[in-house]
């Protein structure tokens, strides 16, 4: 099947892994893997053209494909670098490896350690800080860093804002909680937020309330462009799910 030399092979490989690396991490149907692997060449081919669709996301990528394969490696490197040169730049480079490699306790370590000096009030590692203290689920730790950066534009559309509004509700606070997510409630759009804000609402047992806003989730996809639905699958499939699931709650 691969005749023809073994360079052809192995970039057949590489192909393969990239597509399906990508396909796995953005969360896309599962007949694309069955395409990348069943017809190597055109499967990749056609996947890169249809779902990757920008040259830097294809680089940023196949720069991944050694970090997913062997993270340690990327993480020892780093380690190494800060070593030999501490700055700022490096130990929260390490940091942000830490984090997105379920380290979170090394990455909590190095932000803590790095907001001194002119860095105090840097607004990256107190966004990072607030997504690590809530995977941590130390929740009193994220409300005074959520107020520092609260007035920032970007926090409105952020992770870290959803991270607020769960330790919100964490913290006895439910209904400052809520009045968060209903910032983020805007029709075709956050909807990592709006997903999150209906398990809030099934927590305070407002089923009804919830299902709505699954609904409107599931409804407005038929509405979106190919990009924000790719962009958006993941919240849009979990949203579907629990839709499904509180349906069959009900006919039972």
């Amino acid at each position: 099947m691969f005749s023809g030399g073994g360079y052809y092979y192995y970039i057949i490989i590489i192909l393969q892994a990239i597509c399906v690396i990508h396909c796995l991490r953005k969360g896309k149907e599962q007949k694309w893997i069955w395409l990348i692997v069943f017809l190597p060449l055109i499967g990749c081919i056609v996947y890169i053209f249809t779902e990757m669709f920008s040259g830097n996301e294809i680089q940023q990528v196949q720069s991944g494909v050694s970090t997913i394969i062997n993270p340690t490696g990327k993480i020892r490197k780093l380690e190494t670098q800060l070593k030999f040169s501490d700055t700022f730049n490096n130990r929260i480079t390490l940091a942000d490896a830490y984090l997105a490699t379920g380290a979170t306790d090394k990455a909590i370590e190095l932000y803590e350690s790095s907001l001194t000096g002119a860095f105090t009030e840097n607004e990256h590692v107190i966004y990072q800080l607030i997504i690590a203290y809530c995977l941590k689920q130390n929740y009193t730790a994220v409300l005074p860093l959520a107020k520092k950066i609260y007035n920032i534009p970007q926090f409105a559309r952020s992770k870290a804002h959803i991270a607020y509004a769960i330790a919100l509700e964490h913290t006895n606070n439910k209904t400052q909680a809520e009045k968060e997510y209903q910032t983020m409630k805007a029709r075709f759009a956050n909807f990592e937020a709006r997903y999150n804000y209906g398990l809030f609402l099934i927590r305070d047992n407002r089923f009804d309330d919830a299902k709505q806003i699954f609904k409107a989730i599931a409804e407005e996809e038929t509405q979106l462009s190919s990009r924000e639905k790719k962009y958006n699958r993941q919240w849009i499939s979990l949203a579907k799910e629990e839709l499904k699931k509180m349906n069959v709650q009900q006919s039972v």
